[in-house]
């Protein structure tokens, strides 16, 4: 087969795959541009999509603890702990010893970290907000249920969120450094 043959075999709209297999090459896609914005963001923003996300939730809330954080990300707590110690170390971030509970530490952004919490162009969330804004309630309400209800199911369902037979991939540890590069 000729590269002209295999460029145009590959070329037009994807074939019909189903309803789950569609949606599911959908959800790959969007899993890709996240992590190649995320990586691009590291490179010319010096944090992660993972590490914004904290920025922006830590400027909107200061003085959260990393236990709520965890749970309003929705991700384990040392994923959690990974992703604050990198933005700690780019001095982005401090933790606070709690007035109330010494034993609890609390995330305040830096003055560095406030500068980096605004709208920035090139981020995953304008590329979000740039979708949602064109889009109507309706449709941005159905889509945000349904992909809650998926990750539910997915956070319910070991062999389902695992692979094959169980079988992890990638352990937690190994997920948290990746998302804190």
């Amino acid at each position: 087969m000729s590269k002209n043959s295999r460029l145009k075999a590959d070329s037009g709209p994807p074939p019909n795959l189903g309803t789950v297999l569609d949606f599911m090459r959908i959800l790959w896609a969007v899993d890709h541009g996240l992590n190649k914005i995320s990586k691009r963001m590291g490179s010319s923003l010096g944090i992660t999509g993972p590490q914004r996300l904290v920025i922006r939730i830590v400027g909107r809330f200061p003085g959260i603890n990393a236990a709520r954080l965890a749970h309003i990300m929705q991700l384990h707590p040392s994923t959690i702990t990974c992703i604050v110690k990198g933005i700690e170390r780019r001095g982005l971030i401090t933790r606070t010893t709690d007035e109330r509970d010494g034993r609890r530490l609390n995330l305040v952004l830096t003055e560095e970290g406030r500068r980096m919490a605004h709208d920035t162009p090139g981020t995953i969330e304008a590329a979000v907000q740039k979708v949602l804004s064109d889009a109507p309630f309706l449709e941005v309400e159905s889509a945000r249920l349904l992909l809650k209800r998926l990750a539910n199911v997915l956070a319910e369902e070991p062999e389902a969120a695992d692979g094959y037979g169980g079988i992890d991939d990638e352990t937690e540890g190994e997920r948290a450094s990746r998302l804190a590069l």
